[in-house]
C-alpha cells in the first residue's frame, strides 16, 4: 500500500544551521504519526518543511504519491494538508463560528461547511456551546480545540498539529487527545509534534524520536513507550 506522505532524505538548514539530516518518514491514511523528541531535535522544522513554509536543501516530500517538495505553501494547503502551528493564534475579536469558518476558506461549498462544522463539534461538542463566543473569552484548552478544530475546516486529508497540550491545564490535555483521535477515526491522517511524549505516545499508531535533526527511532507507538532509550530520556524512568 502507498503512504499518503512519504518523506525520505530530508535536509533542512537555518542560516547554515543544520535543522534536520536525512530524515524519513512515512505516514498511511487515518493514522495518528507522532514526532517527538526534544527542544531543538527538528520536529517544528520537519512540520514546517512538508507545509512549504521552508525548503528542504535536499530530499523528496510526496504526498499521495504526487513529488511536493517544491510546491508553494499555498498549493500544498488547496493540496489537502493543513498546518496548526504551536501557539493557538485564533482571531480573538472572532466569534467561534467565524474563527472556524475562515479555516474554510480554500472551499466555499456550503454543504462541505456545514458537515466539516458538525464534524468539528463532534471531536470538541464544547464549541457547539461556544459558538457565538468571542474566541477571547474562551480558556486555553478551548482555544486550543478552536485552533485544531479551524484546521479541520478546509477538508485535509492530512492534519498537522504542533504542540498541541503546549501550557495546557493537565486535565485538559485528554479532552484534546479525545478529539485528535476522533479526527483521525474520521478518517483524517494526522501527524503529531509533541514534548509531551508520554501522552503522543499513547494516542499515536506510528511514532518518530528525533535528536538534533535526525531520527534515531521509529516503530509502533506502544511499543516504543517501552523502550529503554524513550524511557530515560523522556519519560523519567530507569535514569540514574
Amino acid at each position: 500500500m502507498t503512504a499518503l506522505l512519504d518523506v525520505e532524505g530530508l535536509d533542512v538548514a537555518y542560516d547554515g544551521m543544520r535543522a534536520l539530516q536525512d530524515v524519513s518518514l512515512v505516514a498511511e491514511a487515518g493514522t495518528i504519526v507522532a514526532l517527538v523528541g526534544a527542544n531543538g531535535a527538528g520536529k517544528t522544522s520537519l512540520l514546517r518543511a512538508i507545509s512549504g513554509l521552508v525548503r528542504a536543501e535536499r530530499g523528496t516530500i510526496r504526498f499521495d504519491g504526487d513529488d511536493i517538495t517544491r510546491v508553494p505553501a499555498h498549493r500544498i494547503v488547496r493540496r489537502g494538508i493543513a498546518h496548526v502551528p504551536e501557539a493557538r493564534r485564533v482571531f480573538a475579536s472572532a466569534t467561534v463560528r467565524d474563527n472556524l469558518l475562515l479555516g474554510a476558506y480554500v472551499d466555499r461549498d456550503a454543504a462541505h461547511r456545514a458537515a466539516r462544522l458538525e464534524a468539528a463539534f463532534s471531536a470538541f461538542p464544547i464549541l457547539r456551546e461556544r459558538l457565538e463566543q468571542r474566541a477571547s473569552t474562551l480558556s486555553g484548552g478551548e482555544q486550543q480545540m478552536l485552533a485544531i478544530a479551524r484546521g479541520t475546516m478546509s477538508g485535509p486529508r492530512v492534519l498537522m498539529l504542533d504542540e498541541p497540550s503546549l501550557g495546557l491545564a493537565p486535565k485538559l490535555i485528554p479532552q484534546i487527545y479525545a478529539g485528535v483521535r476522533a479526527i483521525a477515526e474520521a478518517g483524517t491522517t494526522v501527524l503529531l509534534v509533541e514534548q509531551n511524549v508520554r501522552e503522543a505516545l499513547r494516542a499515536a499508531d506510528t511514532a518518530y524520536v528525533l535528536q538534533t535533526g535526525r531520527v534515531v527511532l521509529h516503530g509502533n507507538a506502544r511499543d516504543l513507550i517501552g523502550d529503554p532509550l524513550v524511557q530515560q530520556a523522556f519519560l523519567g524512568i530507569g535514569a540514574a
